[in-house]
């Protein structure tokens, strides 16, 4: 698998004793590489490095669940940012990797700092990396917030507006999956409705995405009015990595009432009593209600993300 284009050698690590070597190009996923490879998160063949004359001069990973045989995310795409040919570089690397990952190669996600535009040489390393996958066929998909709540940030309490109980069947979440579709504004959504029904685009996500959570499915909760009717639903998991507010929906017909705050506090009651050390969220730049929901309730933007896809 190796190959050599003049001065460079392009190959996949040969194991978990590379790792050092793919490490030293730094970038903020590198503490997660060991526990991903010894979880089967991650495979020696889905990480490609880039070496001239011993020296590493780009890199790339991809990410997968554990128990899946293809990989999910392009997680990690790295270029010495003091090479004068990074760009050639990063390019061949891509061009002797990608062809084994799938057809399309799967999404590409970056994580920034949330001022990465107020710094020159972020913007000039995101603007290298996005003109490298702009070369194999990338293009800009989304920009997203990545939040955080941090202990001792204060939980309203329930108003009495409305009351929460759990998710009663797969149908029902499904169900009300479907609903919060419409006039979603959500990126990945919005795309899936262009390619499936909403039902088809639900089902998908609650199969390939909430079940693959470890954590209780009991935590789910839906949002009704008094009288038992439904309003919305909160899902709080924890991913692997972190507690995370995975999915919140507020059904078209109670949108505009303020309901988003109150079922994005029952979701984060529910981890801040499971005493967790942080409660990790993310939604697109373009959601302006969602993401100043989250503001409103104390959750702070400690990253940015970039995701580029190939159509």
């Amino acid at each position: 698998m190796t190959q050599h284009h003049h001065d460079l050698i392009l190959r996949p690590i040969t194991g978990p004793d590379e790792l050092d070597l793919f490490n030293r190009l730094q970038y903020v996923l590198n503490p997660e590489l060991s526990g991903d490879l010894d979880a089967g998160r991650r495979r020696p063949e889905w990480m490609w490095v880039a070496l001239r004359d011993g020296r590493l001069v780009a890199r790339a990973a991809w990410w997968a669940r554990a128990c899946d045989q293809t990989p999910q995310l392009m997680d990690i795409f790295d270029l010495d940012d003091t090479d004068p040919d990074r760009i050639g570089a990063g390019r061949k690397l891509l061009a002797a990797a990608l062809p084994g990952m799938g057809t399309p190669p799967p999404e590409y996600d970056r994580f920034l700092p949330p001022d990465w535009r107020d710094h020159a040489d972020t913007r000039q390393r995101v603007a290298d990396r996005t003109q490298v996958l702009e070369l194999t066929g990338a293009k800009v998909f989304v920009e997203r917030l990545r939040l955080e709540w941090r202990p001792g940030t204060p939980v309203p309490a329930p108003s009495g507006r409305l009351r929460f109980r759990p998710v009663r069947d797969e149908s029902e979440l499904i169900g009300l999956m479907t609903l919060v579709l419409d006039g979603t504004l959500d990126a990945h959504s919005r795309h899936d409705l262009t390619r499936m029904t909403a039902p088809e685009s639900a089902r998908t996500q609650y199969h390939e995405e909430l079940l693959r959570y470890a954590s209780p499915h009991d935590w789910w909760r839906v949002a009704t009015r008094p009288d038992g009717e439904p309003v919305g639903f909160v899902i709080p998991a924890h991913n692997g990595y972190n507690p995370i507010i995975a999915y919140l929906g507020v059904i078209p017909a109670h949108r505009g009432r303020g309901y988003i705050d109150e079922i994005l506090a029952e979701g984060t009651r529910i981890l801040v009593d499971q005493d967790v050390p942080r409660i990790r969220a993310a939604t697109d730049v373009g959601n302006v209600p969602m993401a100043a929901a989250f503001a409103r309730a104390g959750y702070v933007t400690f990253e940015r993300q970039i995701d580029m896809t190939w159509s």
